[in-house]
């Protein structure tokens, strides 16, 4: 019988003050281990806060640019200790930025990716990456991916693909741009995220779990929904429209098992048939 892998993903608030954003971490970290925690979750923009709007690309302001090989990835890690932390920031490569998402361990850098996909006017801010690829951690074979990246099912498939039994998807997905609903939970994007998440889920029978910056930044309200899903789809836990910290326990294998059982999605998959016209 597999041991239970207790899995949290994080909802909350991450700015540019990267003292205060430790010691946010750190608490997160205290109270994730004194549960028992294997896999946490941090959003998008972790260390040092998003963009403060998408639509004026003239005037942002980014967050500090960090090198993953650097002292506060290499802090990180070592909170990390024997777990394994997912945080996004905002990369250095030389006079380009990314918007990046690490994985971490007391052992250091598990896995890293760039986001590919870049929504409105984040393309100004930072450079897009290219790839899409799994990694081996101690509590599985992970994939990452941040905020829009999930809204395309190429990415999450390629994942898969690879073998990722995890998706980690890191956001900073903010309430709609226009007629946004007074509640957040009324709020068309966050229909979106949610769906998002669910059906990536589904479609790949993986593990899914969603971090997600909560509250304001700039001009942007966040919706949070931080979640973890299982295989089928079905919400295992989540922080709903507010700060705060979604755990679950899972049997990984006895969930992929039992999902991929009769109908295995990438068993079943018909690439020959797939056509990729380009789009006009």
């Amino acid at each position: 019988m597999t041991t239970p892998l207790l899995v949290a993903a994080v909802a909350d608030n991450f700015g540019r003050d990267l003292e205060q954003v430790f010691a946010r971490i750190s608490t997160l970290v205290d109270e994730a281990r004194a549960r028992g925690t294997r896999l946490l979750a941090l959003p998008e923009a972790t260390l040092g806060g998003y963009l403060a709007n998408l639509d004026r690309a003239g005037d942002v302001t980014l967050p500090p640019a960090l090198d993953p090989d650097g002292p506060e990835v290499r802090r990180l890690a070592r909170l990390a200790g024997d777990m394994v932390i997912t945080a996004g920031l905002c990369e250095a490569d030389g006079p380009a930025r990314y918007n990046t998402a690490v994985a971490v361990h007391g052992d250091g850098v598990l896995g890293i990716h760039r986001k590919v996909h870049q929504p409105l006017g984040e393309g100004a801010s930072y450079a897009a990456g290219d790839t899409f690829r799994a990694f081996d951690t101690p509590v599985g074979r992970i994939g990452m991916m941040i905020c829009y990246d999930k809204a395309f099912p190429e990415a999450a498939r390629a994942l898969a693909v690879d073998g990722a039994e995890i998706i980690c998807c890191m956001s900073a997905w903010p309430t709609g741009r226009t007629d946004a609903a007074p509640e957040i939970a009324d709020d068309r994007w966050t229909r979106r995220f949610d769906l998002f998440d669910r059906a990536r889920a589904l479609e790949n029978q993986v593990l899914w779990v969603s971090a997600n910056q909560a509250g304001t930044f700039g001009e942007l309200r966040f919706v949070a929904s931080a979640k973890i899903v299982d295989p089928g789809g079905d919400v295992l836990a989540t922080t709903g429209y507010q700060a705060g910290v979604a755990h679950a326990e899972v049997d990984l294998a006895a969930v992929l098992g039992t999902a991929r059982r009769h109908m295995f999605h990438l068993r079943d998959r018909r690439t020959d048939t797939y056509a990729t016209p380009a789009v006009a």
